[in-house]
């Protein structure tokens, strides 16, 4: 491979982990508002407020299909995870596949600038 391939490689390498970036470092408000037009429908995120999805208040460190008072899929229940950071990366873009037969009806975030601050969002509004 001559060095211009390689330069280029290594570019596209670094490129690409720096557009993943992390959610300490995104936007809460810009978060709020992808929050606000993709997942307020089914989630809120205030305390005891389930709607066709569980409230989000608390679940950062909550084990996955713990939150009381919510009829979750028994696919979700078994899940084990518990809500941080990357569990939130991964899932969001991929429900299906992180938790095969759960009942949520999304097929995850694919635009690109919408997952870091989303994920930043719900650290803080999902807090304990």
């Amino acid at each position: 491979m001559g060095i211009r391939r390689v330069v280029l490689a290594i570019g596209l390498s670094i490129g690409s982990t720096a557009a993943q970036g992390h959610a300490q470092d995104a936007d809460p408000a810009a978060g709020q508002n992808t929050f606000v037009i993709r997942c307020s429908q089914c989630h809120d995120i205030t305390a005891g407020v389930n709607k066709s999805g569980p409230t989000l208040k608390g679940v950062v460190g909550r084990t996955a299909g713990t939150a009381p008072d919510y009829p979750y899929s028994d696919a979700m229940r078994a899940a084990g995870f518990v809500w941080g950071e990357e569990q939130f990366k991964a899932y969001l873009v991929a429900p299906k596949t992180v938790v095969p037969k759960n009942k949520m009806n999304f097929n995850g975030i694919k635009r690109p600038g919408e997952l870091e601050p989303l994920v930043a969002y719900l650290m803080v509004a999902g807090a304990p």
